[in-house]
């Protein structure tokens, strides 16, 4: 178990020490799906859902939720973020909108999980948002697109 980091040398978990590790700037961008019945689609899109700007809301609980990763996730560091920004692109011809986010940080440790965590605290709010009138939404590709900074410098997916 030598390169898994969360393990000790008794197959324990363990968080990883990051003392020794100099701060570099990193960031992080992730991406999932949300599929859904065409009018539910077009409900969103117009705005026409009672609960609310869907994706208003879904923004700022995917923000909420990068915040909160360290105290979601057993093993994750709580992190002082500089910056997490939400994207929300509709694909129309599938009924589709797919959810983007990127975290910043300038620390020790990675920032990936935030990135992901946001993303499915977004997708999972527009399922909240609409649920009532189409509970057969699909959440789906929840993933990490690139990671830049840190020992392991830069990954891209390539899917």
């Amino acid at each position: 178990m030598n390169d898994l980091t969360h393990f000790d040398e008794f197959g324990r978990s363990r968080m990883v020490d990051v003392s020794e590790k100099e701060p570099t700037l990193r960031e992080a961008t992730a991406t999932g799906t949300i599929s859904m019945l065409p009018e539910t689609f077009e409900r969103i899109m117009d705005g026409r859902i009672k609960k609310g700007d869907v994706l208003a809301v879904a923004q700022v609980a995917g923000i909420m939720a990068a915040k909160q990763t360290g105290t979601i996730i057993p093993m994750c560091h709580p992190l002082n973020l500089t910056s997490v920004t939400m994207q929300f692109v509709p694909h129309a011809e599938k009924n589709m909108i797919e959810v983007q986010a990127t975290a910043k940080i300038i620390d020790r440790t990675g920032i990936e999980m935030e990135a992901l965590m946001a993303v499915s605290a977004g997708c999972l709010t527009i399922y909240d948002m609409c649920k009532a009138i189409d509970r057969g939404m699909n959440i789906s590709d929840i993933r990490l697109l690139k990671k830049s900074g840190g020992k392991s410098g830069v990954y891209a997916y390539t899917g």
